[in-house]
């Protein structure tokens, strides 16, 4: 590899620790093709990437960024996952090294935070943004459906709610 493609590499392991939600550091040795081809589909599927990158030149690129110490963990067979969702690439990896012993999780970063094993699980366990999402507009929707259905039930319903409502205040 010449030095233009070094410094490339290096520019963009720059942008990925710098604008990535998490990066997961990982072993990956004894993974078959197929095996790894399956992980980067999994991760794909959910809006990350997976990257093998030298280690050296990984480390010169986490120089002067807020997650430099994880540098510490890219020896050996390293790979890095990584999306720009802070749970997505974590609960892939987390998910596939259940699977797959094969695949190590040695640590990462969120942000600034630095994360061990531990901490690569439990964000992993964290719900993900669709469904913080999703979970957010159901509590939203509930009472404006719960509205809807009393408006719009039989004239008979609504006389029975009413009704109870007159009781209750009587009472």
């Amino acid at each position: 590899m010449d030095r233009a493609k070094k410094e490339s590499v290096v520019e963009s392991l720059g942008d990925v620790f710098e604008s990535s939600g998490v990066v997961v550091v990982a072993h990956y040795q004894g993974l078959t093709v197929a095996e790894m081809q399956d992980y980067r589909r999994r991760v794909d599927a959910v809006g990350g990437t997976v990257r093998v990158a030298k280690n050296r030149l990984a480390k010169i690129a986490l120089k002067g960024k807020p997650c430099e110490s994880i540098g510490e963990l890219l020896n050996g067979m390293t790979i890095l996952t990584y999306s720009q969702d802070p749970v997505a690439a974590a609960k892939a990896a987390y998910d596939f090294s259940k699977e797959n012993d094969k695949l190590s999780i040695l640590g990462g970063a969120m942000g600034e935070n630095i994360l061990d094993v531990a901490g690569v699980k439990s964000v992993a366990a964290m719900p993900s943004r669709e469904e913080l999402i999703a979970s957010i507009v159901g509590c939203i929707g509930a009472p404006a459906s719960n509205i809807a259905s009393a408006i719009t039930s039989s004239a008979s319903n609504l006389a029975s709610i009413l009704s109870s409502i007159e009781e209750k205040a009587t009472a």
